[in-house]
């Protein structure tokens, strides 16, 4: 186990590294700003469906898809956080003991 954890660490630093040493002309085109700003909103919509619609290695819509579109209307109100994250899980909890 040991041996992953230093091997992840190390993969992570060098990563890191590699980010570090792009020339700064690179990193000024429009194309990698748009990208670098696009690019965390892809990775955080791809979890969270993966979360929402996954269990174990099945595919399927239950509660948690109801509480996300409910948090989703939330945010369209524009509610508070903590508001968005007690619809969702309200929701989630009244279907769950619907069923």
């Amino acid at each position: 186990m040991w041996a992953a954890v230093l091997l992840g660490s190390a993969g992570c630093y060098l990563l890191k590294l590699a980010g570090l040493s792009v020339p700064r002309r690179i990193l000024a085109s429009p194309r990698v700003r748009r990208v670098a700003e696009i690019l965390p909103i892809a990775l955080l919509s791809a979890l969270i469906a993966l979360q929402t619609l996954s269990t174990g290695m099945r595919l399927g819509v239950d509660a948690r898809a109801a509480g996300v579109a409910a948090a989703l209307l939330a945010v369209l109100a524009r509610a508070p956080f903590l508001v968005v994250v007690g619809v969702a899980v309200l929701t989630t909890a009244l279907i769950r003991l619907a069923h």
